[in-house]
């Protein structure tokens, strides 16, 4: 993908600053968990807040030219995340409120409580903000298969975006009291769970499609490449790989088809009328 001349100053790069903890232990529960909880969606409180152990980190490094334009990099998508859903707001009667991002390494603190690396990017809704272990992106292409781009890595941001825009409107505070009221089943709320991280993954695309048609960032493969991130993290594909078979009744986060269909729909079609995924899902 080409690189825009935006850069955002919503983003807190905590790497380096000795401020978090140091994970004890991980292995095969670190990677079970990462592949769980990837792409949270909601309110991810009660796994952050889960307990997992940790130890002091005091230490202070300098961050590599690397990681120096990775931090560039995150920047780039966050301005641009920031001027299309401004736009996509007011075409349509609303006034956009931007997210925080924050990029840390091992352990941070967020509005939902502890933020650990093995989880992977998630949004927090409590504090409006989007938390970014880079290392995860290395993890994702090991272990689940997915093809690691620059624009795989927009798209994942665009994703929890995503959530950011659903909160925004409303959406996650319902499907939260639909999760929490007690009224309804397992399958009913991992249906309910299905449809909100298709509806960001459809937000994502729809968001490449709009920022395409303003600055041209796109180059070939692109697509493709946020296809197979999009792919990789669907509930068959990792089912599959942590346990060997699949069960699509405790599918959460939608299959890997579903998930390219619905990121392909926002982003061929850039229409947000079209996004609608409860509808389509849950009728």
């Amino acid at each position: 993908m080409k690189w825009t001349n935006d850069r955002s100053g919503n983003v807190d790069d905590r790497r380096g600053s000795g401020g978090g903890g140091m994970l004890v232990g991980g292995g095969l529960g670190s990677l079970i968990i990462a592949a769980i909880v990837f792409f949270l969606g909601g309110d991810p409180s009660a796994i952050l807040s889960s307990g997992i152990t940790q130890g002091a980190q005091t230490s202070q490094r300098d961050l590599t030219a690397d990681e120096l334009r990775v931090r560039e990099f995150v920047q780039m998508i966050t301005a641009e995340n920031e001027q299309t859903w401004d736009e996509i707001f007011r075409e349509n009667g609303l006034q956009y409120q931007p997210a925080r991002v924050v990029m840390f390494e091992n352990v941070t603190q967020s509005g939902c409580g502890t933020a650990q690396a093995a989880m992977g990017p998630f949004y927090c809704p409590a504090d409006q903000t989007v938390y970014m272990d880079m290392s995860f992106f290395q993890e994702l292409q090991q272990r689940f298969g997915a093809q690691v781009t620059e624009f795989s890595i927009a798209y994942v941001m665009a994703h929890e975006m995503g959530h950011h825009v659903q909160n925004l409107l409303g959406t996650l505070q319902e499907t939260n009291r639909i999760r929490t009221s007690g009224q309804y089943s397992e399958a009913d709320i991992n249906r309910v769970s299905v449809a909100t991280e298709l509806q960001a993954d459809f937000y994502a695309g729809l968001w490449s499609h709009h920022t395409q048609r303003r600055e041209k960032f796109l180059e070939p493969g692109d697509i493709e490449s946020a296809i197979s991130a999009a792919e990789a993290v669907g509930d068959d594909n990792i089912q599959k790989r942590s346990q060997g078979y699949v069960n699509q009744e405790s599918f959460t986060h939608g299959s890997s088809a579903q998930r390219k269909e619905w990121f392909l729909k926002g982003y061929n079609s850039g229409d947000i009328r079209q996004g609608d995924t409860f509808r389509v899902l849950l009728k």
